[in-house]
């Protein structure tokens, strides 16, 4: 039985590693239940038990993180741009994580996203996943007047990607197993851009990276804009939110 149902939790600002070992434990359980669901499904059909109705949870994680530097699977440890004593004057951490994608950036005043969805409640298919991610920043970005879409080839939500001033305003990096999703997205409200010189975004050296801010010429309320953003994600996955 799929469960449309899903869990709001603001974590506020939060260490980058303790926000990970929550999303672990959230992420762990789902996967251990849907193997319980799947063990029963196998002595049902068997006839050794009676049938027991058992649906898997979702979330939806908000936060902000204070500075950190954080790098993918398929990233390269080289698109890092400081070393030690860089990270410590910039009082930033780096953590090589079990996501999808190159090195990005969180700090304050960028919205991160971890959507901990069982796919089998909605559709089973990644692409399709993080398309619609995607299509909920565009759609929230739309709401303030600023014309966002996709960079074919690139994951993310960039502006003006169809000329050289392509410059990108949400980053996105997943891990799924057995259908189950960690990770998510960043999106840049207010943070300050200059951390992002520190690195080599995405792995991308040729493309400049934005924010609303920057965009809009004043500081915008990020509570205002995960508001939205958490109203096009339900809309467009067909959630039931709850707190």
């Amino acid at each position: 039985m799929k469960n449309t149902k899903v869990t709001v939790q603001d974590w506020g600002l939060i260490d980058y590693k303790e926000a990970w070992a929550k999303q672990e434990e959230l992420f762990n359980a789902t996967i251990a239940l849907k193997m319980e669901i799947r063990n029963r499904e196998l002595a049902l059909a068997a006839g050794d038990e009676q049938p027991e109705e058992i649906i898997t949870p979702n979330y939806l994680v908000f936060c902000e993180h204070p500075h950190v530097y954080t790098l993918g699977n398929s990233g390269k440890p080289e698109h890092l741009l400081l070393d030690e004593q860089g990270l410590e004057e910039k009082h930033a951490t780096y953590y090589h994580i079990n996501r999808g994608g190159d090195i990005t950036y969180h700090g304050p005043g960028q919205i991160v996203s971890y959507p901990i969805l069982d796919l089998d409640n909605f559709f089973t298919d990644i692409h399709l996943y993080l398309r619609t991610l995607e299509e909920a920043v565009i759609l929230t970005l739309a709401d303030y007047g600023i014309m966002a879409s996709r960079y074919p080839g690139y994951t993310g939500v960039w502006l003006d990607p169809d000329n050289n001033r392509a410059r990108k305003i949400s980053a996105m990096g997943v891990r799924c197993s057995r259908w189950v999703t960690m990770h998510g997205l960043a999106f840049n409200v207010n943070n300050d851009l200059s951390y992002f010189q520190n690195i080599i975004p995405c792995g991308i050296e040729d493309k400049a990276v934005t924010s609303m801010k920057a965009e809009l010429g004043y500081e915008v309320d990020i509570k205002q804009v995960q508001q939205k953003l958490q109203e096009h994600i339900a809309a467009l996955f067909g959630m039931e939110l709850s707190a």
